[in-house]
């Protein structure tokens, strides 16, 4: 293990830019981390929800997520209690059984945030979503077997799909393979 100099050289409220070692990253200084969450419904439907993303100028195709320990006295929310307070702000979705899935890097060149996927079965309805007064959600449901053709059309027509809608797809298909 290298030995690491840190270095702040700028911070925000929502970022710090950080020079290790001469590579330069940026953190968030809130926060415990990051989860997503993949949503199915007792029907087999995948929700995904839609919103324009400031950095890369566009609608992005998302699955619900955000960030732990980042509400003024909730820092010490575990990950699994901010998936479940996520899921349901965004989409209105609630309940199920719940599974951690994997911690992966979001974007290991860029920043030092871990992502906690967890995949939440027999979701249902429970309130309106939408996300916060800060964000615009447009909730998608879409049936399992759709999913690659329903991705496509919105690729097509100019909507950036997240990685992370890819990585928990594959997930899922990885737990349903290992059920049977």
């Amino acid at each position: 293990m290298r030995e690491s100099h840190d270095k702040l050289i700028a911070q925000t409220k929502h970022l710090r830019l950080i020079d290790r070692n001469g590579w330069s990253f940026v953190e968030r200084p809130v926060g415990i981390g990051v989860v997503c969450i993949v949503p199915v419904t007792r029907e087999g439907q995948v929700v995904l929800i839609e919103q324009y993303r400031p950095p890369v100028a566009g609608q992005v195709i998302e699955l619900p997520a955000g960030l732990a320990g980042d509400i003024a006295g909730e820092e010490g929310e575990s990950l699994e209690q901010a998936a479940r307070r996520e899921l349901l702000e965004e989409t209105g979705f609630g309940g199920g059984s719940w599974e951690r899935m994997a911690a992966v890097t979001s974007s290991p060149g860029l920043t030092n945030e871990m992502v906690t996927i967890f995949i939440a079965t027999d979701v249902e309805k429970q309130a309106a979503g939408g996300g916060d007064g800060s964000e615009e959600i447009t909730v998608h449901i879409v049936p399992l077997g759709e999913i690659d053709s329903w991705l496509a059309v919105a690729a097509e027509s100019g909507k950036i799909i997240n990685a992370k809608v890819y990585s928990g797809l594959y997930l899922l298909a990885q737990r349903e393979r290992g059920s049977r």
